[in-house]
């Protein structure tokens, strides 16, 4: 059966690659949040676009809340579209990062695979729209993307592909089965595939460097965040504690952070029960997917530590950058990340943060935060005890300093910029190796 499939494939790819035929986007098969990917023009074949703008396909494995799909949505919302225009191709359906990219006019789309290993046909689909957009680059995010994509890329003509890697740690019983046997077989591949390796961590760049892909070929670009939107906000602080029912003078520790295993919120619930009696005014803020009182495991571990009055379950939320402005301080206790988004966001707000020593969040905090060692309660104890005897004007004078490291090396714009300079120069690579001054015909 995946014999034939292949052997289909491959006629059908023959097929593709002959110059006369052109695939029209309209008529590909497209599941779009906002209309198909013809939104953007297509040049007919033989010619080269009739505007300046390099086009960037981003094939990511999915389009739900997180890290990556954030930065995506982030990096679109702000670069220069009189310089780039493009177009986003999601393996899995369309989720509320997908809509909220649609809504600024980029055409959105989805294969809607299943989770898993790769079906031979959808990586042809896949290659027919890269053919049909045809792009400058293709940007891809996460390990499934860079493998589908990747090999999609090289079936629709060998476009210049660039990977993105977003995990600071591959471990079993961490990461997932097929994203390990993904990352592997992308290792091998990594050599010859992909034009540029993006990391989103010093962490992620070691780790998978380890694990056989191309040093060479690696980059770091770290995530970047919007000191408009993630800013110290006294009003944000009052309308908080009036939500919570709390006077003015509760001390809020927040965890902004999903329930899952690798986040280890068991380890600031131990924690808590130590600065319980020392801190009478402190309460916790924690926001996340199933971070609510209905989650037995979580409620349980609350109620087992006698905390149940101190903590404040939101549950998913909205209004991320209201609820990070209103913290005294924040709190990461992961056991394993790459570069948390969490940790640049309350800095932004002008927040000071503990965090745990795991992929790069010392580097981020720098000298502006406290760092302690994963999955230990009582050094995570010391490390918030350190930040409370601070006091409101130490931790005041912290959190400036916080937000002020954002802004020289983490601000949104600066890392767009080092997007649009390595797209620029992929491009001006990929238009070198087919012959000097002539763009590819399409």
């Amino acid at each position: 059966m995946l014999k034939g499939r292949l052997r289909a494939s491959l006629r059908h790819q023959r097929t593709l690659m002959q110059p006369s035929r052109r695939l029209d986007l309209d008529k590909a098969p497209t599941h779009c949040a906002c209309g198909p990917l013809a939104a953007q023009p297509v040049a007919a074949p033989g010619r080269v676009h009739s505007t300046p703008s390099l086009r960037i396909l981003h094939i990511i494995t999915g389009l739900s809340l997180g890290g990556a799909e954030m930065m995506l949505f982030k990096l679109l919302s702000r670069w220069d579209r009189s310089r780039f225009s493009g177009a986003v191709v999601s393996l899995t359906p369309v989720g509320p990062v997908g809509e909220r990219i649609a809504a600024q006019g980029i055409g959105v789309s989805s294969l809607n695979m299943r989770r898993g290993l790769p079906n031979p046909l959808s990586i042809l689909r896949l290659a027919g729209r890269i053919r049909a957009f045809a792009p400058d680059v293709v940007q891809t995010w996460m390990y499934h993307a860079d493998l589908i994509g990747g090999l999609a890329a090289v079936l629709a003509g060998g476009y210049p592909i660039v990977w993105g890697i977003r995990n600071g740690t591959l471990k079993p019983g961490k990461s997932s089965a097929s994203a390990i046997w993904s990352a592997r077989a992308c290792a091998r591949l990594s050599r010859f595939l992909p034009k540029r390796i993006l990391c989103c961590s010093e962490s992620a760049r070691r780790v998978h460097g380890a694990l056989g892909y191309d040093m060479g070929r690696m980059r770091v670009i770290p995530n970047g965040f919007d000191l408009e939107e993630f800013k110290p906000d006294p009003l944000a602080r009052w309308a908080v504690r009036q939500e919570l029912g709390l006077d003015a003078n509760a001390i809020l520790l927040g965890l902004i952070a999903r329930f899952d295993p690798q986040k280890d919120h068991g380890t600031l619930i131990r924690a808590s029960a130590r600065l319980r009696e020392a801190w009478p005014q402190l309460h916790f803020v924690l926001c996340g997917e199933d971070v609510t009182w209905g989650n037995r495991e979580l409620a349980g571990r609350i109620e087992k530590a006698s905390m149940r009055t101190r903590f404040h379950l939101l549950g998913r939320r909205l209004d991320i950058p209201r609820v990070a402005a209103a913290l005294d301080l924040a709190c990461l206790c992961s056991r394993s990340e790459a570069f948390p988004n969490v940790v640049g966001e309350a800095m932004a707000c002008g927040v000071p943060c503990v965090v745990t020593d795991v992929g790069d969040s010392a580097a981020i905090v720098g000298q502006t935060g406290i760092v302690v060692p994963p999955a230990e309660p009582e050094a995570l104890a010391a490390g918030i005890g350190r930040l409370l005897e601070m006091g409101p004007e130490g931790r005041r004078k912290l959190g400036e300093a916080a937000r002020a490291r954002v802004l020289e090396n983490f601000s949104l714009d600066r890392v767009v910029r080092e997007y649009q300079g390595l797209y620029c120069q992929v491009a001006a690579e990929a238009q070198r190796s087919q012959g000097s001054g002539r763009l590819r015909a399409r």
